[in-house]
Formats: C-alpha cells, structure tokens, sequence
C-alpha cells in the first residue's frame, strides 16, 4: 500500500517538481520515500538535475518490509520499472511457474512478482492479479508507459495530459507541481458535478485537464507520439461466472488472504451482516487473535456500538470502540485535505476518526465494503423499484422551474420528467438540477453526470439494473474513494473480501432468487450462522452518518460562505442563491444541513486547493 507518481515530459523539469510531488504521497507511504529519474536516453540522473522523466514512490510496508521490496522496483537489466500502490494475492501458484523458467526472485514482495509477471507476460498479466490496484509500469524496451487500475476501482490513479506531456499520481494535490498557474483551472461541470452527487464522478476532476482513471482500465502511453490510449479490460456484466456452487469457498479464501501480511491485521466491525460476514468466517478459522474496531456515537440514533460488541463477543474477538466526536471544527481542515477533492459524504468523518484510530495498533483492517451494491442492500432499491413500471423511455413531459427549494415535491416532478433508471441517480443526489441551476444561473447543467445504463444492460431485471448502476457510479466514485482516502491518510491499509472479483463472478453465477432476497443477503445464511443467531436479518439497517446539526450551524463555517464561494468558483456559484438558501437562520433555511455541508466541504477544498 503505497502512493505513487511520476511524470514523462517533453523537456527537462526540474527536481523540485517530484519532491513535491512525493511530500504530498508521503502520507500514504509513511515508511519509505523514493524517487527515480531519467534522461531522454533511458540514462539514469542521479543528482538532482533536472530531468523529463521521474517515478515516485512512497511506501507503506505490508508485505516484505526489507528494502530488497522498496520501489521504484526494476528488472536486473534496469529496462523495465515498476511503481505500485495496492495489495495482490494467491500469486505464489503463477511466481512458482516463473521461477522454473528461470526467474530469479530476490524479495516475497507482490510487488516483485508483478514485475516479472510483466516481463514474461507482458500487458496481459493484469488478467492474473487478484486483488486491488493502481499501477504504473515503464517500459525503455519497448518505450511505453502503462498505466493500470484494478477491476472494482479500490485504488486511485489520477493523470493529466498537456502537450503531450504525461503526469500521474495517487492524489490529485500531488499532480498540482506538475501544472503551470494556467494549467490549474477549475472544471465547471465537476463543480455541477459535486453538487449533484456529493463527489465528483469519473473521468472528472476538480481541474479541467486532469482525469480519473476508470476501474478495470489501462493505458498506455507511447515515449516515442507521445499518444494515450485508454481501454476497458474487464467489466462484471460482461463476464461469465463460475460453476454454481463455488461462491462459498472463493469467499472463504478471498477472507483468508486479507489475513495475510507483516504487520497487525484487526477488522471493521459494524452492527451489520456484510462486516460481520467476515468476523464469523475470521473467528471460525482460528483469526481471533485480530482486534475489532468500532465507531461508536453519543447519539442513539446513530450509534450501533453496542450491536457489534455483542458481534465481537459472540465470535470471541476483542473489541475496541472509537467514540467519534461531536466537535470536529478542530480537525475539520485536515479532513477535507485528506478527502483531497471536493467530497461531502458526511460518513467520512466518522471513518476517517475510526481509521486513525486503528492505524496506532494496525496496519491493515478487513472491511464489509461492498455488500449493498452485490446483493441489493440499500433501502432506496425497494423504495425506487415501485416505480419500475416506467421503464426506460416512459416519461411524463413536465416542464420544472428552477427552485431553491428542496422539498420532496420538486424531486418526484423532476423524477417524473426523466427515465426511471436515470431517475434513481437523483435518489442518491445532493442537489436537485433545480436547486443546482439556481446556485450556478449562469451554467447550462446537466441533469446527471453519472455513468448511465447502456442500451444492452437496459433489458436486465429492474434491480439488476439499479446494482449495475451502483457498481459503476456509487461503488467506485464514492463508497471506495471514501475508505481509501479516509484510511490511507493514516497510513492504514484497508481490504475488502466482498470485493474479491473471483468471489463476486462465482457470487453472480446464482441464480438471481437466491441472490436477491428479503430481507436482503439471505444466500449469507449457511455461510454465517451467526447472522441468524444475532438476529441480523431482522435487525433495522443504519448508516453510518454522524450527527450533522452542530456542524451545520458552526457560524464561523458559515460567516462569509456566500461570498467566498462566489469568489472562488469566480462567480459560478452565486452569493445571492447561496445567501437566499441559507435564510437568515436555521429555521429559515430552504435546504438540509447535510446540503449546508456539502457548501462549507466545498468551499474549503477549492480554497487548500488553489493555496498549494
């Protein structure tokens, strides 16, 4: 688990640019630091001269602490270099193949099988990855750079393009050195964007010319044209899952080799089946040596603390709670440094606490991320599917007026006047379009900036439609950008068995009346006795969103919020609008507090942002 950058430019750039870069990823890799440079002839630099090409590495040490496993990595010949941020299993099987070709390994790192899987395979080798990752390999043979992400989207990658210069890194503040003053504009329609969905979707960043890299793609980047080229290598729907029947036991070993690493291991526990899913299955095989950590409320309504310390005691593992704090002004700043782009899921403020936490006595935790979006979690699926009558091209030609208001009524008008699948990307939302075309009154909006469901997918089942959504929209966009960011900051590694994409092809090889049941996740029942021994399955689902109120109405958050962000978003986003929505008090608000933060969050950001 790492950060990782580099930059492949016409001309010379000076050293300066790539420690930069690296001091913004060190917090992501704690325990070593790197940097390698090279000439327009493939010759290494040395000193800090300036030089048009850089790899840069900061590195959290799981597997293989040794420096013998440090990156930038290279093959004995130095002609291939590799730089990694992520975690892959089950590889022993393929390196033992390599090793009887003659392949001389010096470390047990995975990041030196990836290395020769490269330069035995090729590209190809991605295909042989099980796990989560992002990735940069650079070839001198063959003068090309690739570019990787893992198929679920765990791990960030983030590039920009400028006259044919290449630059890519984990974050996008540690792009910002590589970008002139006039290479660093704001994109309007991310900021749409954001206030549509509380982050900003892929491709898009906060900066035009700065992309997000999608799940499941590479890219390659040719030394010689200097041209970019990105493609899909694996998508779930296009796939063919397994024999029936094998999804148990992929699940058990998806579990089994999260367990694996250097450092201490514990677990996310929640009051929920997904996480407690994987307690069970770690305390039936014998983990139950792994601490479980948990977030905990003062707030009833939001905490489901005592749940899981019945889960943990139930499974003999020991538990720890984090109880989140309800004054968090002080460490507010950082967090949304951390979150590193606009992003106002408020759920991250309690995850990124419950991850620092962690990080003093872990360096990696099993988690339950993935779940609702499998296996049709969410309530809003059941609440959206009684509208599934609609289909995809029915739609009630209404004609809505901007409003500030953000009052059910407007969301049904507008719901009405768009297909049912894309009206359930409003479901989700932060701003409705007529709440967004009132802030921005100068900016044509679009209604949704989402991936949306293709023509092929449009005659699967209607909630085998809204999981499709989900899976590419909510799951990689917000839910794990969110626990990367949140958890990585800290130095923390987290995984996710649910998301082990031999488990979810063999998963969704069922039949789909046992896939997708009420109460949901039923098919988890032989798997987890405990789930029915705890009453889970008739236990009230909860978020996991702290208390907003006091937050919402901090007055030094909001002194001045009209103004600034008129000024910032260089009056894209109106004083008069946010003013007017803001009302003169809390009671005279026309929007909810978890919209008041999205405000305060985006503000902050775009003011750090443009300070570096």
């Amino acid at each position: 688990m790492c950060g990782i950058g580099g930059y492949l430019a016409r001309t010379p750039v000076k050293a300066e640019v790539a420690t930069a870069m690296q001091h913004a990823l060190k917090q992501r890799g704690p325990d070593r630091q790197q940097i390698v440079r090279w000439n327009d002839d493939a010759g290494m630099i040395a000193s800090d001269a300036p030089s048009p090409i850089a790899l840069i590495h900061t590195r959290l040490a799981i597997m293989d602490p040794r420096p013998e496993a440090d990156q930038p990595m290279s093959s004995e010949d130095g002609q291939i270099w590799l730089v990694y941020n992520g975690e892959v299993y089950d590889w022993q099987e393929d390196a033992a193949y390599l090793r009887s070709q003659q392949v001389r390994f010096r470390s047990h790192s995975d990041t030196e099988f990836i290395l020769h899987a490269y330069a035995h395979w090729g590209i190809d080798m991605i295909h042989r990855l099980r796990g989560k990752f992002a990735l940069a390999i650079l070839d001198w043979r063959s003068q090309e750079l690739w570019l990787a992400t893992d198929r679920l989207g765990l791990k960030p990658l983030l590039y920009s393009m400028h006259d044919g210069n290449l630059a890519f890194a984990s974050l996008l503040r540690a792009l910002l050195p590589t970008l002139s003053p006039q290479q660093r504009q704001w994109n309007p329609y991310a900021i749409d964007a954001y206030l549509a969905h509380r982050s900003i979707p892929c491709p898009q960043t906060i900066l035009q010319g700065v992309n997000r890299m999608p799940a499941g793609h590479l890219a390659r980047f040719d030394l010689r044209d200097r041209s970019f080229r990105l493609h899909r290598y694996w998508q779930l729907e296009d796939v063919t899952g397994q024999k029936p029947g094998t999804w148990p036991e992929q699940l058990s070993r998806a579990i089994d080799l999260r367990t694996v690493a250097d450092r201490p291991v514990g677990i996310f526990l929640s009051g929920g089946i997904d996480s407690t899913v994987i307690a069970s299955e770690l305390s039936r095989t014998g983990h139950r040596d792994l601490t479980a950590f948990t977030a905990g409320f003062n707030d009833p309504r939001f905490d489901e603390s005592s749940d899981a310390l019945r889960t943990a005691e139930y499974l003999g593992l020991h538990a720890e709670i984090m109880t989140i704090p309800q004054d968090v002004e002080g460490d507010l700043d950082q967090i949304i440094a951390d979150l590193d782009e606009p992003f106002a899921d408020p759920s991250a403020i309690p995850l990124w606490y419950l991850s620092r936490m962690a990080s003093q006595t872990v360096k990696v935790a099993l988690t339950g991320d993935g779940g609702d979006e499998l296996l049709g979690g969410y309530k809003r699926y059941s609440q959206h599917l009684r509208s599934a009558w609609r289909g995809q091209q029915w739609k009630i030609p209404l004609h809505v007026p901007a409003s500030p208001y953000s009052k059910g009524w407007m969301k049904i008008l507008l719901e009405a006047g768009m297909s049912w699948q894309d009206a359930y990307l409003l479901r989700f939302s932060g701003f409705h379009p007529g709440q967004r075309l009132y802030l921005q009154p100068e900016l044509e909006t679009p209604l949704l900036h989402y991936w949306t469901l293709p023509e092929k997918l449009q005659g699967m089942p209607p909630l085998e439609q809204l999981l499709a959504i989900d899976r590419n929209n909510v799951l990689p966009d917000y839910i794990l950008r969110k626990a990367d960011l949140c958890s990585m900051c800290h130095g923390l590694e987290l995984r996710a068995p649910l998301l082990d994409y031999r488990f979810i092809e063999a998963l969704y090889a069922q039949h789909a009346q046992e896939l997708y049941t009420q109460p949901a996740k039923q098919i988890f029942r032989s798997f987890a006795p405990a789930l029915d021994e705890l009453g889970l399955f008739s236990r009230k689902k909860r978020g996991f969103n702290p208390p907003l109120q006091h937050l919402a109405s901090n007055p030094v958050l909001l002194a001045e919020l009209d103004q600034q962000l008129d000024a910032i978003t260089q009056g894209q986003i109106s004083a008069t609008s946010v003013r007017t929505m803001l009302g003169a008090d809390r009671k005279s608000r026309l929007i909810s507090d978890e919209q008041v933060l999205q405000l305060i969050f985006l503000n902050k950001s775009l003011q750090q942002i443009k300070a570096l």
